[in-house]
């Protein structure tokens, strides 16, 4: 029988394992290099969840409350840069939004405690309990910028490599079955579970797999590139401020221009790419219409970002837009943004409380689009997912089925994020998308980070942050349709199929009969069930 302040103490460590567990998720994200940390960042949180199981439902659920928080509060400090840039510096509003948000990622946690406890309570075997519940959840469980576990192993090489297979999810599960093969070891060293024969032989096979699947792959699309003629592409970083770029809209395109000059004075292009609106006055539509006034003569076919205001219907809509300036002069072809990011780029219930227009000052009234058309140049097939779309993995991957393309560019401005973890973090998720698609992304940002990513997620140039530049590299057409395209986050559904199977085979645990006070990690000496 645990006296009182044996109880505190267990209380005090489940809660600082939960928390370390949290930062070591958040570091494996934002620090760069530190990715290793994420193979074993679950073992302190898994300890206080199974240590949690014997107690209330209430407090399995604080405990994976504190697990998120930490993680969130570590992780996502670079929201707060919006403050200043959207909010007018109104601190309180914004650390009203950061503290909103943060317990709705929290609380998807807490709904992880809670099946995790539920699971092991009816006996289903801590493996399966702490896996398949998680990959659910980053399947299921909403969010605005979405966090996988696995997208990190983007700077793991050839682990990385199976997301054309199965995407951020299959990734996150090796991630999570390699958690699992420490934890396992540590409960056997500890007394408490058998010898995990078939966890570790689980591990070694996903691992094996992924490395040999990499290695086979790297040929096929090594012979691909061979086999195809490239295109030299340009890209023009000018580093404006989001502010500046609004207000001094004719500095800004005669700085786009006097960049995309400098870029040609050192070797032909043949496509010249600037980021997401860098063309601040609005192009009138409807397409097609002259580029000629945004080109100013450079005599290039030129990418750009920009505002579409299309007045053809009963009222004007204004599009944050990807446009095609072609050989001839002409821009026949635009992507309209679909995903727009609320409180930036829209305004919520805004008719409802036109109030809230003096609270955002800087937030524009952009229209989203439904439709993903490929921007066609010469053969040249284009998918241009803007800024945060290109976050979205289940939305690049609709992308990509609907509009076929042969090559992925970016445009994006994450000048509002300062020099923070944020344009380290967007960039790695355009590396991510490379990789499920095997295509060529070519990522064009107004403030930093640019970047031409190979089909293997490799960065074959790329500028740094918060500086003027220009970029310039070959990139070839590729074929794409890669299984994660076709079937999509099949983990998920695999994992849900898991814990169904689980709950049908298992029966009930000793302390769903009523002995509330028994300890899990005890029982497992006895019956391990991994």
């Amino acid at each position: 029988m645990r006296t009182g302040w044996q109880r505190r103490w267990e209380t005090g460590a489940i809660i600082a394992a939960a928390t370390i567990s949290g930062l070591l998720y958040a570091w494996g994200f934002v620090v760069d290099g530190l990715w290793p940390v994420l193979v074993f960042f679950l073992l302190p949180f898994w300890w206080a969840l199974e240590r949690a199981v014997s107690r209330s439902p209430a407090f399995s659920g604080g405990v994976g409350f504190v697990f998120g928080a930490a993680a969130y509060i570590a992780g996502h400090l670079w929201l707060f840069r919006l403050v200043d840039v959207f909010l007018g510096g109104r601190l309180g509003i914004g650390v009203a939004f950061w503290s909103l948000y943060g317990s709705w990622f929290a609380f998807g946690f807490v709904v992880y405690g809670l099946i995790h406890r539920g699971l092991r309570r009816r006996g289903v075997g801590r493996v399966v309990s702490s896996v398949a519940p998680w990959v659910v959840l980053e399947w299921a469980w909403p969010l605005l910028f979405p966090v996988h576990c696995g997208a990190p192993l983007v700077d793991a090489g050839a682990l990385g490599q199976v997301a054309d297979l199965g995407g951020p999810l299959l990734l996150g599960s090796l991630i999570l079955l390699a958690n699992a093969g420490f934890f396992e070891s540590a409960m056997w060293l500890a007394g408490r579970g058998g010898r995990p024969v078939r966890v570790w032989l689980s591990v070694a096979i996903a691992i094996g797999f992924s490395l040999g699947y990499a290695e086979a792959r790297a040929v096929r699309l090594s012979r691909e590139i061979e086999s195809t003629r490239g295109m030299q592409v340009g890209i023009v970083q000018a580093n404006l401020g989001l502010l500046e770029k609004r207000t001094l809209a004719r500095v800004g395109h005669r700085r786009h221009l006097e960049e995309t000059r400098r870029l040609l004075s050192a070797g032909p292009i043949d496509l010249v790419v600037w980021p997401e609106t860098a063309h601040v006055r609005a192009i009138r539509g409807p397409l097609p219409v002259s580029g000629r006034l945004v080109q100013q003569g450079i005599g290039v076919p030129l990418l750009f970002g920009g505002s579409l205001l299309d007045s053809a219907g009963p009222e004007p809509v204004q599009s944050n837009s990807a446009l095609l300036v072609g050989r001839d002069g002409m821009i026949r072809d635009a992507y309209r943004k679909n995903l727009l990011i609320p409180l930036a780029e829209w305004i919520p219930f805004l008719d409802r409380w036109p109030v809230l227009q003096s609270a955002l000052p800087h937030a524009q009234r952009f229209s989203a689009a439904s439709e993903v058309p490929p921007l066609r140049f010469d053969d040249w097939r284009i998918s241009v997912p803007i800024c945060y779309e290109a976050v979205r993995p289940d939305f690049v991957r609709h992308m990509v089925n609907e509009a076929r393309p042969n090559l992925l560019v970016s445009l994006a401005n994450d000048a509002w994020f300062g020099d923070s973890s944020e344009p380290w973090l967007h960039l790695r998720s355009a590396r991510l998308r490379s990789i499920e698609h095997r295509l060529f992304m070519v990522r064009a940002t107004n403030s930093g980070i640019s970047a031409i990513v190979d089909p293997s997620g490799r960065i074959l140039a790329r500028t740094g942050v918060a500086e003027r530049a220009v970029l310039r590299g070959v990139v070839h057409p590729m074929a794409g349709g890669t299984l994660y395209a076709r079937l999509g986050d099949w983990p998920g559904t695999i994992a849900l199929l898991v814990i169904g199977a689980a709950l049908g085979s298992a029966r009930l645990s000793p302390s769903s009969r009523g002995h509330r006070g028994s300890d899990p990690l005890r029982r497992s000496t006895c019956r391990h069930r991994g």
